[in-house]
């Protein structure tokens, strides 16, 4: 009998410690998954908030020199046809306020190449690209400016002036004294230019302001399909007469307006209107020699003449 209620009370202790070791093990499991769900919790409150291109701003950088045009922040990033918009002025803006016209040189009364100035151009497709490119890591951006210079030798323009490969004349009245004498001013700048192989040309840049200081005179014009008095009316006949010589052997015309009307110097649709800080009249030599623009203005014969010249070895 004591050993049956011994054994009895043995199993009885067994059964307790079992239940309380059990009891134990699942409140410690559930211990430990509360502290981890805590663990969890506080490491997602810490995590760093995700940071966008929308929220930074960016430098805008000079290709050539490196230094920051101005600053930038992409704020419509993520709304890609807002920001095309965006991007789109921006470029313009910048294009507007970098690019420059290629100052032709010219040969002096010694023969020697003077004066000059690199062409200028900022590459807004590049630069919109860039911008499209934008990342969270690089908050520097290119932007493209590439500068030509006059493509012109001592050795490549010897002998420019030997032959003429195009020619046109117009005609004037000798009396209209003050519009032959903007003619003549105008003709005279032109005078002597050379283009290099790929060289541009702008009529605004080489003549220059039309300003009474600098000698030019009141003299009929026309606005708006009117004849009105202006000073440096009559350059555009130089204008005309100088397109009309270059189209003669096709170099690339890249810019060229019509009056409002006709004008009697040049046939119909055969002008090309310019005035400062408007039209301009701009033409590329695309040939593979050099050549050199000859202007004459006949005053008592009422002519002015453009000629385009080169070397007789480069035909």
């Amino acid at each position: 009998m004591k050993k049956v209620l011994g054994t009895l009370l043995l199993g009885a202790t067994l059964v307790s410690g079992y239940i309380a070791y059990d009891m134990y093990t699942d409140h410690t499991a559930k211990q430990a998954a509360a502290i981890e769900a805590k663990t969890v919790k506080k490491v997602e409150q810490k995590k760093e908030p995700v940071i966008k291109v929308d929220d930074l701003t960016y430098q805008l950088k000079d290709s050539r020199t490196g230094q920051v045009m101005r600053e930038f922040q992409p704020v419509h990033f993520s709304d890609k046809k807002v920001y095309e918009q965006e991007i789109k002025k921006l470029a313009d803006e910048l294009a507007k306020s970098v690019d420059t016209p290629m100052q032709s040189m010219k040969l002096d009364a010694n023969g020697a190449l003077v004066g000059g100035a690199n062409r200028i151009i900022l590459k807004e497709d590049e630069f919109i690209q860039n911008l499209k490119n934008l990342t969270t890591k690089n908050l520097e951006v290119n932007v493209p400016i590439y500068e030509t210079a006059p493509n012109l030798s001592v050795e490549t323009i010897q002998g420019v002036n030997e032959i003429a490969i195009a020619s046109y004349t117009t005609k004037f009245r000798p009396s209209d004294r003050g519009r032959n004498r903007n003619i003549q001013l105008s003709a005279q700048a032109i005078n002597n230019t050379v283009l290099g192989p790929g060289d541009y040309f702008s009529y605004n840049s080489v003549v220059g302001p039309r300003t009474a200081e600098r000698g030019y005179q009141q003299a009929p014009e026309i606005i708006n399909k009117e004849l009105v008095m202006g000073i440096g009316g009559g350059i555009c006949q130089t204008s005309s007469t100088l397109f009309n010589a270059v189209d003669q052997m096709s170099l690339q015309i890249v810019a060229r307006s019509h009056h409002s009307k006709d004008v009697g110097y040049v046939p119909a649709g055969r002008d090309a209107t310019v005035s400062w800080n408007g039209p301009d009249f701009k033409f590329m030599n695309n040939k593979p020699y050099p050549v050199i623009i000859k202007a004459y203005a006949n005053l008592a014969g009422g002519t002015l003449t453009v000629e385009v010249r080169t070397a007789q070895r480069y035909l």
